[in-house]
C-alpha cells in the first residue's frame, strides 16, 4: 500500500534559526463559595490567593522544534479564619479549626524542549508537546492561634519535576503567539525539611514517585514573541 504523505511536517509554526520569547503569568482566588464541597463544612471563612510569573528564552534548532530556559516565581496565601465539619451521629465524624494562616514562597528554573505541530496551511493554529525539567526552591511558613498563643513553624521545600506539558497555540500577528498548556504529570521528587520558631529542625520526608493526572493548577496562559532570523529573508 502506497503511504500518503499529508505534508503536516513541512507546515511550519516555529521557524529554524528563531529566539522565542515568552512570558507567562496567573492569579486565583478561592473562598467559601468557589467549590460544592464546601456546602458540608459550617462557619466557614477562608480564602486562598496563588500568584505566578514566569519569563523564558527558547532557540528554535529546527523547524517547529525549540529548545529554552524557564524561570519562575510563585506565591501563595492562604488563611482558615474558621471552620467546622459535622456528618451527624451516624457518621461519628466531626472536628472544627481555626486561625491557620499559611504563606508560601518559591523560585523555580526549568529546562523544555516544545514540539508544534500545525493545524493549517500557515501554520497559525496548531498543537504543543512540551517536556520540562523543572527544579523549585522555596519556603512555607505556618502560623497557628492569634496574639500571645500563635505558634509558628517553616518548612523549606525542594522538588525537581520531569513533566511533559501539552497545549494549544494561535499566532494573533505574525510574530506573536498565544499560547495555553496543561501539565499532566511525570517523574517527581520532593524534599521537606520542618523547623520550629527556633530554627530547630522538628522532621524533615522525601519523596520520589511517578504520576501521571491531569493536573489543573498547572495551566499555563502565556505570550511568545518569535525574533525572525533576518537571514531567511
Amino acid at each position: 500500500r502506497q503511504r500518503v504523505d499529508r505534508n503536516v511536517r513541512k507546515t511550519v509554526s516555529g521557524n529554524r534559526g528563531e529566539f522565542i520569547i515568552g512570558l507567562s503569568a496567573s492569579y486565583g482566588t478561592l473562598d467559601a463559595t468557589d467549590a460544592d464541597f464546601m456546602l458540608l463544612l459550617d462557619d466557614i471563612n477562608i480564602g486562598l490567593k496563588r500568584f505566578t510569573v514566569s519569563p523564558s528564552l527558547a532557540y528554535a534548532y529546527r523547524n517547529n522544534c525549540a529548545i529554552g530556559l524557564r524561570v519562575g516565581y510563585e506565591q501563595t496565601h492562604g488563611n482558615l479564619g474558621n471552620v467546622a465539619l459535622d456528618l451527624g451521629a451516624a457518621a461519628d465524624l466531626s472536628f472544627a479549626l481555626s486561625n491557620l494562616d499559611v504563606k508560601n514562597e518559591s523560585l523555580n528554573c526549568a529546562l523544555f524542549h516544545r514540539n508544534y505541530l500545525a493545524f493549517d496551511r500557515r501554520g497559525i493554529f496548531g498543537a504543543i508537546l512540551e517536556t520540562e525539567l523543572r527544579v523549585k526552591s522555596g519556603s512555607t511558613t505556618m502560623t497557628t492561634g492569634i496574639g500571645e498563643e500563635a505558634h509558628s513553624s517553616v518548612s523549606n521545600n525542594l522538588s525537581a519535576k520531569l513533566s511533559l506539558n501539552p497545549g494549544l497555540s494561535v499566532y494573533i500577528f505574525p510574530q506573536v503567539c498565544l499560547s495555553v498548556t496543561v501539565g499532566i504529570g511525570g517523574l517527581y521528587y520532593n524534599n521537606v525539611r520542618q523547623y520550629d520558631a527556633a530554627n530547630a529542625e522538628t522532621g524533615s520526608r522525601d519523596r520520589m514517585g511517578l504520576n501521571f493526572k491531569l493536573n489543573l493548577e498547572d495551566i499555563r496562559l502565556g505570550v511568545n514573541i518569535h525574533l525572525w532570523n533576518n537571514k531567511k529573508r
